[in-house]
């Protein structure tokens, strides 16, 4: 059932050129539902260079990003196989990725970081992203040191075969081969990188990355992490699932076209307290660009306020830029642990998209479910008013532990991998990081 509401101010400005150092440290900046102090900014956590597979030169990227209206950003590109110098030295962009970094590479990182950072207005962060064939790719931001997926025994998976064959024409085959892969024995597996980060980062040899936070890119696409393999000691550091990249990509249904259940499903079932993003995963050299951001809550706009709020999954994803939300559920701040076992929850929201007073959205809860998470309710509302939002949802944790509040546009194409109720709902706009119920908090 849909209802209608009112909410959002339709008021948020976007200021491109201008970070958060500029005249926008007003409203459209704070939260109506937490009047904390902490205040909005843009990211894009993701980008790639020249020196991997990317096209665009790595001295330039902050700048661009900066002057595109980010506030946040990153440098992640890949690392593959170039930890102990297998650099291909004529390298093209099409093996960049199965090379990536070397000790070179993540110097520079550094100095272009440091270089663009500049507390109170932009936060320039330096990062990697950990790359296998078929496991899949995480990214890393804050560690003093890197490692490549051959160096921690990410090659080597049965699933590797079944990326080879859905690059090829016979990728429609692929159906009778995945139970055969997925169930097969595999060298190849991210318990090492898993070791990694939780290894000191003076360490001899590969170091460690105690230091860092980690996210899972893209989920489904180059492998879906073993199954979201759970490892208890990263509970705090694994802070966030990808949800928009690329041309507004949207992962909910990613692999849905194969058979597989959502990876949202998948994850925060596995038991990971993760938060939702949306990042650009830059390819080309038009740095900042509109694809998927985030949407960060920092109590200071430095890399330690970064690092706080994504330790704190006080984040949202968004299909593009000028989107504020923030959510409250029994008036617990999304991303974090709800104390509640059955009953009406309450879901108060804080949401305005820019330059679209007057339009029409849609606000969903969701709760586990396969293929796709269980919708259980829908309210209509209209960018405009100066009032939050409040939504009242019949729950049980007995039918799941999580739950997660997502932006559509109704008057926009669902992705064509929708399914169910999903397709009358259109295209995602944006998802607030989830709630976490436990009946014993």
């Amino acid at each position: 059932m849909v209802r209608t509401g009112i909410l959002g101010a339709g008021a948020l400005l976007v200021a491109p050129r201008l970070g958060f150092g500029s005249t926008l440290t007003t409203n459209p900046r704070f939260s109506r539902l937490f009047p904390d102090g902490t205040r909005l900014v843009e990211s894009d956590l993701h980008n790639h260079t020249l020196l991997s597979d990317g096209s665009g030169r790595p001295e330039d990227a902050f700048a661009m990003m900066r002057a595109a209206g980010l506030d946040v950003a990153a440098l992640t590109d890949h690392a593959a196989t170039n930890k102990h110098g297998m650099k291909i030295e004529a390298c093209t962009s099409t093996c960049g990725a199965a090379t990536g970094l070397d000790e070179k590479g993540w110097e520079l990182h550094g100095q272009f970081a440091d270089a663009a950072n500049e507390p109170g207005a932009f936060v320039a962060l330096r990062g990697f992203e950990w790359t296998t064939l078929a496991l899949g790719h995480m990214n890393v931001w804050f560690s003093s040191r890197w490692i490549d997926g051959l160096s921690t025994g990410g090659f080597g998976s049965a699933r590797e075969i079944e990326y080879v064959i859905q690059q090829t024409p016979l990728a429609a085959e692929s159906e009778t081969t995945r139970p055969v892969t997925d169930g097969a024995p595999s060298a190849g597996s991210v318990r090492g990188f898993y070791e990694w980060l939780l290894a000191p980062p003076d360490r001899p040899v590969l170091g460690g990355g105690q230091d860092a936070l980690v996210g899972f890119n893209h989920p489904n696409l180059f492998g879906n992490f073993e199954n979201f393999h759970l490892d208890a000691r990263l509970l705090e550091r694994m802070v966030s699932l990808e949800m928009f990249s690329f041309a507004k990509h949207d992962y909910l249904y990613e692999g849905r076209d194969h058979g597989r259940i959502s990876p949202l499903t998948q994850c925060l079932d596995a038991g990971w307290k993760v938060g939702l993003i949306g990042v650009s995963d830059e390819h080309g050299s038009t740095y900042g660009r509109v694809k998927g951001r985030g949407g960060l809550w920092v109590d200071a706009v430095t890399r330690e306020g970064v690092r706080e709020a994504m330790l704190a999954r006080r984040f949202f994803a968004a299909s593009g830029p000028g989107v504020r939300l923030d959510a409250a559920a029994n008036g617990v701040r999304m991303g974090r642990t709800v104390p509640f076992r059955s009953g009406t929850v309450r879901i108060d929201l804080d949401l305005d998209i820019a330059e679209s007073a007057g339009r029409r959205v849609l606000v969903q809860v969701l709760a586990t479910g396969t293929p796709l998470p269980t919708i259980l309710d829908t309210i209509e509302v209209e960018i405009g008013a100066e009032a939050t939002s409040t939504m009242l949802v019949e729950h049980d944790v007995a039918d799941g532990r999580w739950l997660v509040v997502r932006v559509t546009d109704p008057a926009r194409p669902a992705d064509p991998r929708a399914t169910g109720a999903y397709p009358a709902a259109g295209e995602a706009l944006a998802y607030a990081s989830p709630f976490f119920l436990d009946p014993d908090a």
